[in-house]
């Protein structure tokens, strides 16, 4: 992901700021999935290890959603397009999954987990550090876990270049997975692109600029969807709070300029936008910010 706009000022907020293991907490399936997938059944025992992966990951880079450990929640699967995505994984010959913004790999771990087959899901992030940090959280390696990882920042064009939306997915045969270097050769081949605490990190230009260039991944096909979940607001605009070396700011898409910006995307009448936005508590104490936050569920499929 670029480091600008509202990710630079959460940077310049948190770079000082001190972990608090106050805020681990794993609800039973959360639980439940990283004891399967590490093979470390005693609660302490997980806490610690999660604990030492998420210091080595703040290093790194320091993200609020690292600081109050959104890393070990099941953000995907709580989608309400979620169900969508698994069918499509299923039944859809060569279905490819994207996550973009993947950090650990935490979300494209849960879609293999329920049956999006392993070999067709592709994680993307600007850092790879944190791609192998997923492989030490989740006690995996790329042969017992061969998803695929492209690292790169989703403005550079060689990484991801914008492109005219697809009229039918392309004749010529899929590129080899895991000897892409970049996410250009999946122009119009994409079945699902999940995309959470993501777009939120940009200013409202950079979102527009990334939708359409996200959008021109999506394959045409009826049933093929964008989904996620980010900070919002019930009105598009600005907000800001005080603290740390500068103001933070962070543009929120509200559910209806939301929409009006896909529709702007894609022809009218080619695809279904569902949108759900829900307060949340200050996260001062988690984040380091004094902000009321509100987060909005949302997907984007074609008909």
């Amino acid at each position: 992901m670029a480091l600008e706009g509202g990710a630079e000022a959460v940077r310049a907020t948190l770079r000082n700021s001190k972990l608090d293991e106050s805020l681990y907490s794993l609800d039973e399936e959360e639980s439940a999935f990283f004891k399967s997938l590490t093979g470390i059944d005693d609660d302490e025992a997980l806490k610690q290890h999660i604990l030492k992966v998420q210091n080595d990951a703040f290093e790194v880079w320091p993200f609020p959603c690292i600081r109050r450990f959104s890393f070990t929640k099941l953000k995907i699967s709580r989608l309400p397009a979620y169900p969508q995505l698994l069918t499509l994984g299923k039944h859809r010959q060569g279905a490819i999954l994207l996550d973009l913004g993947t950090c650990f790999g935490n979300d494209v771990r849960k879609a293999v987990i329920d049956g999006f087959p392993v070999r067709n899901t592709i994680g993307s992030d600007i850092e790879p550090a944190f791609w192998r940090l997923g492989h030490e959280l989740f006690n995996s390696s790329p042969e017992t876990f061969p998803s695929t990882f492209i690292a790169g920042d989703v403005f550079d064009p060689v990484f991801l270049e914008t492109h005219p939306l697809p009229k039918a997915t392309p004749d010529d045969s899929v590129p080899k997975l895991d000897t892409l270097t970049s996410l250009n050769p999946l122009q119009g081949r994409v079945s699902a692109i999940h995309a959470s605490a993501f777009f939120h990190l940009f200013a409202e230009s950079k979102q527009r600029e990334l939708a359409r260039a996200v959008a021109g991944l999506l394959s045409p096909d009826p049933g093929s969807l964008i989904l996620g979940v980010h900070a919002a607001a019930p009105e598009k605009g600005i907000r800001r709070a005080a603290g740390g070396e500068k103001p933070f700011e962070l543009f929120c898409d509200s559910p209806e300029s939301w929409k009006e910006m896909w529709e702007g995307i894609f022809e009218p009448g080619t695809v279904k936008i569902e949108t759900e936005l829900k307060e949340m508590p200050n996260s001062a104490q988690s984040t380091g910010i004094d902000m009321q936050f509100w987060e909005m569920s949302w997907s984007v499929t074609r008909v």
